[in-house]
């Protein structure tokens, strides 16, 4: 059952990310619409379409759960390996998904004390500013307008 559900799930999943689903219950909810002056906008019409999409809402919510739960678990997976293979990491950081939200909490502020030792950073609000550097080793970034073209992704900006 479990499998079963595991490939629905996936398949599903994936065909909802298209476009063209997206398209086509666009175009589902133009008919129905359009029907409206036929039906003379009667309550059961209107039935119709929240009965539909509230069974259709309701469903998605366990595939994509299920899909979401199996993405996160590979990717702990993967991390975890990680962890394992890298010398002098802190391998007690594999289970870090069965800590309270305190423990995580007091990690996160041990990491940042961490990175503001190594790199001297402070901090602005929530968000770590490093101090500028006059070293030749580092020079301070071009600026954007230098005349150059850059590319992202394949398209010019």
């Amino acid at each position: 059952m479990n499998e079963v559900f595991r490939r629905f799930a996936a398949v599903t999943a994936g065909a909802v990310g298209y476009s063209y689903t997206f398209a086509a219950a666009l175009l589902l909810i133009c008919v129905w619409a359009a029907t409206g002056p036929f039906f003379r906008f009667s309550d059961t019409w209107q039935l119709v379409i929240n009965t539909a999409t509230t069974i259709v809402t309701f469903l998605m919510v366990f595939l994509i759960q299920n899909t979401q739960n199996r993405d996160a678990k590979a990717i702990h997976l993967k991390l975890d390996e990680l962890l394992r293979g890298v010398q002098g990491a802190r391998t007690a950081m594999v289970a870090l998904e069965t800590l309270s939200d305190d423990e995580l909490d007091g990690l996160q502020a041990e990491f940042e004390r961490l990175h503001q030792q190594r790199n001297g950073t402070r901090h602005v609000g929530k968000i770590a500013t490093a101090p500028r550097r006059a070293n030749a080793k580092h020079p301070a970034p071009k600026s954007a307008g230098s005349g150059t073209s850059r590319t992202t992704r394949g398209r010019a900006t």
